[in-house]
């Protein structure tokens, strides 16, 4: 794959994610508006199934409606309400953490940009960038597994960890596709071109792939 094939990948990219269901993450976005939920739920969602996350989100939304409803939740209520998300203890204590931190640093306003929502309990640049672009509607980059692997194997480039697939996006990815990009190749990845044994012979991008040795 070459950069010039973007537009095209993006534009086949868009027609597979149409065919499957949102992301949890875009779901709670449009049924609360509210950035502390898509917060709390990114959070949980590392790591962890969409259908995992968003039973978890429906119990903890149930009791913690807001900031100061996390404040009151003992930390192991917060487990048992999160359980079995992934690495759940170590979540749950980060978001007792995070009322706060959001009071100290942020006045208790959920903050839009990537550096600030970084220093917050929890929130590592993947997280922060899947917020700033899901709850605030702004250009991000979340770079997850998917969007890692299936950039480097398609051939876009060649990078070692997230962080420098982010770096790379940022310089070759047209900023109107910076929010789509992660969405859509995380349903990709999850269906098409998975980590073990992908679809090659179904997949819809093969002539862009270096893994079909042809352009």
């Amino acid at each position: 794959m070459q950069i010039d094939d973007i537009p095209a990948v993006h534009r086949i990219l868009k027609c597979e994610f149409e065919k499957g269901r949102a992301p949890i993450i875009e779901l709670i976005q449009a049924q609360t508006k509210d950035p502390f939920k898509v917060l709390v739920a990114t959070i949980l969602s590392s790591r962890t199934k969409d259908e995992t996350t968003a039973a978890a989100t429906r119990r903890l939304f149930a009791e913690v409606e807001t900031l100061e409803d996390l404040t009151r939740v003992s930390q192991g209520k917060l487990e048992k309400l999160i359980f079995p998300v992934g690495f759940y203890r170590v979540k749950a204590k980060h978001l007792k953490a995070l009322p706060k931190a959001l009071k100290k640093h942020f006045n208790g306003i959920i903050p839009s940009t990537v550096e600030k929502l970084c220093e917050l309990p929890g929130v590592g640049r993947k997280t922060a960038n899947l917020v700033v672009s899901v709850a605030f509607d702004l250009p991000a980059i979340c770079v997850d597994v998917h969007v890692h692997r299936i950039s480097n194997r398609m051939g876009l480039m060649r990078t070692e960890t997230p962080h420098e697939t982010e770096m790379t996006l940022r310089k070759i990815l047209p900023k109107r596709y910076w929010q789509s990009w992660n969405r859509f190749l995380v349903s990709f990845g999850q269906t098409i071109c998975k980590p073990i044994g992908p679809r090659c012979n179904e997949c819809p991008l093969y002539a862009y792939c270096d893994r079909a040795g042809v352009k």
